[in-house]
């Protein structure tokens, strides 16, 4: 059928009208693009038809239903690498559809009469893929705001216990035993020194203002720049002894040791940390699930798109082959030119024999770059939002 075969991630999804024999457009397909592409047959099943002006009408609505599927597929998958978080290389062997990857389920393709009846119309069939695509889209919301809550919330706790010692969190670094507690009049507070000013704390402190009990201050940590004391004085000479330290760069932290206060900040980091590992398997479960069914009711959508303009191109009775191609690498340029060549003659503006796409007087009058004598739809499964 081919020779190797493209690894972007693009496939193109076109139809032809069908011919006498029922593989003979099949047949002619591949005889002509063989060495270019990869193709297998789009097995769109006969679906109702219903009258000329809901065909039209539903082209427009099917085309705004594949940009806001395709939409919904980025954000899940975007989301599911955030999740994954160290574990991001994992995403791809995730996405996939019951038991098959995306190329497979692309490229033998089998409608999902369970979920997508072939006995409704195709108005009812895009409604309810519609609604399938808004649920999924509603739910990854509002699944995504509880999980990025609680990930905030710890973020923001686990930021307080990194930077410097003038900002971070002390509940880590100091014990019951380094301050006086339950005193009425004295007070131990902590101090951050810059180290090149060590030896000047140590021979001041007892001087930044009166009633400091000589021989308090004791080192409790070193941190980069800084090194962390405490000092204790009587309680009613806090603020002179804070503006003093200040103005030799040294900075009183505002910390009250309290026991309770530090136990139920730990408690709730863990209680944070806890219920985000509960939320993670679940989590990953239903993103897994959720992109095989926004990828399948993708693909549907496509299959109904070929449908449809196949038949406004091709007319009644139905009848044409529906092919999914994967280019081969480099061979897209090649490819559109063999295409060019099988199907000009459907483009009933033609006058003549055409050489090159630019020649054609339909494309020229449509003035697009998207024009082809077949139906044809370009299809990206790579959703690494790059």
């Amino acid at each position: 059928m081919s020779s190797g075969a493209a690894t972007s991630g693009e496939y193109w999804l076109i139809s032809v009208p069908g011919e006498k024999g029922a593989n003979d457009a099949w047949d002619k397909l591949n005889r002509a693009t063989g060495n270019v592409s990869t193709n297998s047959k789009y097995l769109i099943p006969d679906l109702k038809v219903g009258t000329l002006d809901q065909l039209v009408g539903l082209s427009d609505d099917l085309s705004k239903l594949d940009t806001s599927a395709e939409g919904v597929i980025r954000k899940l998958v975007q989301y599911f690498t955030e999740v994954l978080e160290e574990d991001k290389s994992k995403v791809a062997e995730n996405l996939v559809i019951g038991n098959k990857d995306m190329k497979t389920y692309v490229t033998k393709f089998q409608w999902e009469g369970a979920k997508y009846p072939l006995k409704q119309s195709l108005k009812v069939l895009s409604e309810i893929i519609g609604k399938q695509i808004t649920q999924i889209d509603n739910d990854l919301k509002m699944k995504s705001l509880a999980y990025n809550n609680l990930k905030n919330a710890l973020a923001s706790m686990d930021r307080k216990t990194t930077g410097s010692l003038l900002t971070k969190d002390l509940a880590d670094l100091v014990k019951a035993d380094d301050f006086v507690l339950n005193s009425e009049y004295l007070q131990t507070v902590i101090v951050v020194v810059p180290k090149i000013s060590v030896k000047e704390w140590e021979s001041k402190y007892a001087t930044l203002s009166s009633m400091v009990v000589p021989g308090s201050s004791k080192l409790l940590t070193e941190e980069g720049e800084h090194a962390l004391y405490t000092v204790t004085l009587f309680k009613k000479v806090i603020d002179e002894f804070k503006n003093t330290a200040r103005e030799n760069k040294f900075i009183v932290r505002d910390f009250v040791y309290d026991e309770e206060t530090l136990k139920a900040g730990r408690t709730e980091r863990d209680k944070l940390q806890a219920e985000k590992q509960r939320q993670y398997a679940p989590l990953i479960r239903w993103l897994k699930i959720n992109f095989g069914e926004i990828f399948s009711a993708y693909i549907h959508i496509k299959a109904l798109r070929v449908f449809v303009e196949s038949v406004l191109r091709y007319g009644l009775p139905v009848n044409f082959q529906a092919a999914v191609i994967e280019p081969a690498k480099g061979q897209q340029k090649k490819l559109r030119q063999e295409l060019h060549k099988l199907y000009i003659h459907l483009d009933g503006s033609a006058a003549g024999p055409i050489d090159t796409l630019e020649d054609s007087p339909a494309l020229m009058s449509l003035g697009v770059n998207e024009y082809y004598p077949y139906v044809f739809f370009k299809l990206n499964i790579d959703f690494s939002n790059k």
